[in-house]
């Protein structure tokens, strides 16, 4: 049986249009990159997909890999900023949700004429956008479980919760929405 190719072969052979290259060299890595992506992402689903954005970066960027022979390392390096990347989005993303949860009134009855407001500010929202608002910011509930419960990707329904955060603001006319 023939030795199996080098990763410097495979990313020639890749760099020369060689797609069956760069999927060896992704069978190759997929497992050790995911189990790094896992311990660094709190949803194992992240991780995912940081896993199969590390990949697509290493394919795009793969003509300005200067030491082929260093192809591990060269994608644990995206593979560590993508993770630190997300971190940073996660951050702020939580903080805004502080934020948010700030400008709610302290009394758990809200008066009558906010509610009535907040309910049709909500009204006006797409209702996939009202359902993620709605469980994250007004339940309280993790992205991840609502992403579940939408059957939706992670990534929209932050996007959701984003976008609909904001335009609640500007309806209700309370801060930017933003920050």
């Amino acid at each position: 049986m023939p030795a199996p190719p080098t990763d410097a072969a495979l990313v020639a052979a890749a760099r020369s249009g060689d797609d069956r290259a760069y999927a060896r060299i992704v069978d190759r890595y997929q497992g050790a990159i995911r189990a790094f992506l896992r311990r660094l992402c709190p949803y194992e689903s992240d991780a995912d997909d940081l896993a199969q954005e590390t990949f697509l970066a290493g394919w795009t960027e793969l003509r300005g890999l200067r030491e082929p022979e260093r192809l591990k390392s060269w994608l644990f390096a995206i593979a560590w900023r993508k993770a630190k990347g997300q971190a940073r989005t996660m951050a702020r993303t939580r903080q805004r949700d502080h934020d948010w949860q700030a400008m709610r009134p302290d009394s758990t009855d809200p008066q009558p004429d906010r509610a009535l407001a907040l309910q049709q500010a909500l009204a006006q929202l797409v209702p996939e956008q009202r359902a993620a608002v709605s469980l994250c910011l007004g339940e309280g509930w993790s992205h991840g479980d609502v992403a579940s419960v939408l059957a939706l990707p992670l990534g929209t329904v932050k996007s959701h919760v984003l976008r609909g955060r904001a335009r609640l603001a500007q309806i209700l006319g309370v801060g930017d929405g933003q920050d």
